[in-house]
């Protein structure tokens, strides 16, 4: 075999070698290197889900309407839901949501089985709800959905084989859009306002359950759920009276 063959081959094989152990080496090198403060690094990949329909209002309330009757402390209780309107005065109400999904919620407790009752009794709990909007002001950069690029490089790659084979220019959309349909269903924007909604059960200062689930709302849906504080009621005018001129 010819020495000018068999060099090609070593270096075919060295190269890949030697970038790799050279990878290494920097990667071992940056995590030995200390640093005056710490580096900022990112989450694991999570999910969260979107809020934007009555009927998710429902989803979250037989979830709720599910943990509370799995809670053996509460599942024989008589458990009241007090409506917006009758919370006491400085309370906070959380607008369209706080009604509907206080509604919704008692339908779904009641379908279960639970006892329900329209005044709170001593011997039973309260079913407290608490929505809290959270509204971020300095969001920096957030990275697109796991697999877009991915996706969009595929398509676009895919989308480029009809312009050579296929008579018709406008057919080469359609790998790309093939692509998109599959994977765009799962995706929605991620804003910078978020709602964090607690329910709880409390019977005589005990919290028997507690749960909270977070989501991403849409800017303008921020009024069903901003808390504003129930007005007081005016305090009558008094007049005074005096037998002195």
């Amino acid at each position: 075999m010819p020495t000018s063959l068999i060099s090609v081959r070593l270096s075919a094989w060295l190269r890949p070698l030697i970038v790799g152990l050279a990878g290494l080496m920097l990667s071992g090198c940056f995590y030995a290197n200390t640093s005056q403060v710490p580096i900022g690094v990112t989450y694991p990949y999570t999910e969260q889900q979107r809020m934007q329909a009555a009927h998710h209002w429902e989803v979250l309330a037989r979830h709720e309407a599910a943990g509370i009757l799995r809670n053996e402390r509460v599942r024989f209780l008589d458990l009241h839901v007090p409506q917006p309107d009758g919370l006491h005065a400085g309370a906070y109400s959380g607008g369209e949501f706080d009604r509907g999904f206080r509604s919704l919620l008692t339908s779904e407790l009641v379908s279960r089985g639970a006892n329900l009752t329209t005044q709170y009794q001593p011997s039973g709990a309260e079913i407290q709800v608490e929505v809290e909007v959270v509204e971020h002001r300095d969001r920096d950069y957030i990275r697109p959905p796991f697999g877009t690029y991915t996706a969009l490089t595929a398509g676009v790659a895919v989308a480029t084989i009809p312009f050579n084979q296929w008579s018709e220019p406008a057919l080469a959309l359609i790998p790309a859009a093939m692509v998109a349909d599959t994977v765009s269903g799962s995706w929605t924007h991620t804003g910078p306002e978020e709602v964090i909604v607690t329910t709880q059960v409390v019977n005589d200062a005990r919290i028997l359950y507690s749960s909270s689930n977070i989501y991403y709302i849409n800017g303008g849906d921020r009024r069903h759920y901003a808390p504003h504080r129930v007005a007081r009621e005016p305090a009558s005018p008094t007049i005074s009276v005096t037998d002195s001129w």
